[in-house]
């Protein structure tokens, strides 16, 4: 990882320092996504056979797992694995049910009534990432809150392996959504399906799920289509910031940065620190974890593009860090929760040297599917309420509408809209 001083660089190598590594690849990523689209919207089925045969080295007359495949995964599981998922789903469960939006109402004046009510989205689309490492986790965080928001239909698409099943603890996982059809598909080609619809595939109206740069990019321009599906975030490759100060352990620093490295040589990892010595240690120690890591060329190849920066102060990290946006923000330093209130953009927070950002991924409760690549200065991680959209509602009685009625004649005669005063002057005029 390369060592730097921000102070003593100009703008421009500050500003490349801060540049996420997919932004080299976006011009070529962009190009063969479109493609992938054009292709699943002309051929449907077909294409997603050849794409993935190409893609996924297994060549699928149907898509759908069955009822077979999924007893036959769950009678495969290691208890131990088994015990862990259902042991993370309590508490994804119990975090996201206290988080649950509530509907309410109000008489904004007498007679007249409104309210806000909720709704499920559907059908809903679940992408389950599975290529160097399947993820039942990410199939807990998308499962359990679509199922509390009570998303009537559900699709989940998942890569398959190469003898054409799809991950076992997956389909385990993603039975926290009982009613949820599962696809194994992959890639830009299994959002394509989602957004488009096949002839085995619903089409969705709302996409769910992290990946990478080409499923984000396949997200983003199902988005753009003018029928396309919503999305939930920008949720492309995986990015953590660390900022520590003297006090930090270098060790567990520099296990927090592996941990994300070795998501995909395309993640970032960048260490924010005012302490030369540390900065020096998690150097050396980074080096020397790696060397045992199993995915050690996919996490050295990630740290091609990752930064230790040595910064004035911790306020000045803070202040990276929000121009900076991270999906992970780690808070190494003595009193994290004192700088909590200045931290403004970010995925998720973890807090002082005992909570490293795994936790988060598999089973403190809160939702590992977080907004990447600087989305976190508008966006919010997933929750119940992601998978929800909410319906206004007014009534007014007779006595209502002659309460409020003029005010709203002397607005709509304002903005020259003589119908909208009608619409209430011809009941204002009704003989009592």
């Amino acid at each position: 990882m390369r060592r730097l001083d921000w102070n003593t660089l100009d703008a421009d190598t500050q500003a490349q320092l801060l540049t996420r590594p997919t932004r080299a690849l976006a011009a070529g990523v962009r190009g063969r996504v479109e493609e992938v689209m054009a292709d699943v919207a002309a051929r449907g089925d077909v294409a997603l056979r050849v794409l993935t045969e190409h893609y996924d080295g297994v060549r699928l007359e149907a898509f759908e797992v069955g009822p077979e495949e999924v007893r036959a995964a769950e009678a495969s599981l290691a208890p131990g694995l088994r015990a862990a998922i259902d042991e993370a789903a309590s508490r994804i469960d119990a975090f996201h049910r206290a988080g649950m939006p509530q509907p309410y109402g109000l008489e904004t004046a007498p007679g007249v009534l409104c309210e806000r009510i909720l709704r499920p989205i559907s059908p809903v689309g679940l992408y389950v990432p599975a290529g160097s490492a399947p993820l039942p986790s990410t199939a807990l965080m998308l499962a359990i809150p679509a199922q509390l928001a009570g998303c009537p239909e559900i699709v989940l698409c998942t890569p398959p392996r190469r003898d054409g099943s799809a991950d076992p603890a997956v389909l385990v996982a993603a039975q926290y959504a009982p009613n949820a059809r599962i696809f194994k598909l992959g890639g830009a080609q299994a959002i394509a399906a989602m957004s488009l619809g096949s002839e085995s595939v619903p089409r969705c109206a709302k996409l769910f799920g992290p990946g990478n740069a080409y499923v984000d990019e396949a997200k983003r321009q199902a988005a753009e289509r003018p029928d396309g599906p919503a999305i939930d975030m920008p949720a492309g490759p995986s990015e953590v910031l660390v900022i520590a100060d003297a006090g930090a352990n270098p060790v567990f620093v520099a296990a927090d940065l592996l941990s994300q490295a070795e998501h995909g040589p395309d993640s970032q990892v960048i260490l924010l620190s005012d302490d030369d010595a540390l900065l020096a240690a998690v150097a050396v120690e980074v080096e020397r974890q790696l060397a045992t890591l199993p995915r050690a060329e996919i996490a050295r190849r990630a740290l091609q593009h990752s930064r230790l920066v040595r910064v004035a102060d911790i306020a000045q990290a803070i202040a990276l860090s929000n121009d900076y946006a991270p999906e992970h923000l780690i808070l190494g330093v003595r009193e994290p929760r004192a700088w909590l209130d200045a931290v403004r953009d970010a995925g998720t927070v973890f807090m002082g040297d005992w909570t490293p950002e795994s936790l988060g991924d598999y089973c403190s409760g809160s939702n590992h599917v977080l907004p990447t690549g600087g989305a976190a200065r508008a966006w919010s991680g997933l929750s119940v309420s992601s998978f929800m959209k909410s319906l206004t509602v007014q009534s007014a009685s007779r006595a209502g509408i002659g309460a409020i009625g003029p005010c709203a004649v002397t607005l709509a005669e304002a903005e020259g809209l003589h119908a909208h005063a009608r619409a209430v002057q011809l009941r204002l005029a009704v003989p009592r």
